[in-house]
């Protein structure tokens, strides 16, 4: 984002990167914590989702925003993969969490399709959600689940949360797989909330 904040083609933003739990193996945390559902097929601890949401709005936002210029008001989610499919589950059970979401290439599929049957709770304020993912995320281009199909049973059921709040921008990453479409959607979906619009 650095060249277009200074570039002036974008508001200036505090970017705050979450790592995966100290003295944690592998992604075992990220699996852990990014999932809303217990799987029971997986070796791995899945289900916390809801735990690590307590963290970070009582934990991590009071910090960043005791140290740092931070707005309490305009924060944005970003998320790839298992970390698209956390946004999702926070846009779904708390979204005035955050006042816009970039989820990319969510993981939708994970514990057959279980994020798509969760409540649904109504944002209070305006919420803006740009929703991604890599045109190649098929099965027919070697991917183990068709990211493409859940990807748009997310945007129709992110659709049933809309109102006059709430504003959803769904696109496909031309030419892209599930390894190389996040860098455009996390450009381009800054881009859409934080970019000053030229005239």
């Amino acid at each position: 984002m650095r060249f277009q904040m200074n570039s002036g083609l974008m508001q200036h933003a505090i970017i705050v990167a979450m790592s995966y739990e100290k003295g944690s193996k592998g992604a075992s945390s990220r699996i852990r914590d990014y999932t809303p559902t217990s799987a029971k097929a997986w070796k791995l601890q899945t289900g916390n989702a809801k735990a690590h949401t307590t963290f970070l709005r009582e934990t991590v936002m009071p910090f960043i925003e005791s140290q740092y210029r931070a707005s309490k008001t305009d924060r944005t989610f970003v998320g790839n993969s298992l970390g698209g499919l956390f946004g999702a589950y926070i846009l779904f059970t708390e979204p005035d969490l955050f006042s816009s979401y970039i989820l990319g290439s969510p993981s939708v599929w994970f514990d057959d399709y279980a994020i798509l049957n969760i409540p649904l709770t109504k944002a209070k304020a305006k919420i803006k959600v740009y929703l991604s993912v890599g045109e190649y995320e098929t099965p027919a281009f070697g991917e183990r689940q068709d990211m493409v199909a859940g990807a748009m049973q997310l945007r129709d059921r992110i659709t049933a949360l809309s109102n006059a709040e709430m504003e959803l921008n769904f696109a496909v990453v031309s030419g892209a797989s599930h390894a190389t479409a996040f860098p455009t959607t996390a450009i381009q979906g800054l881009d859409w909330v934080y970019g000053i619009k030229r005239k």
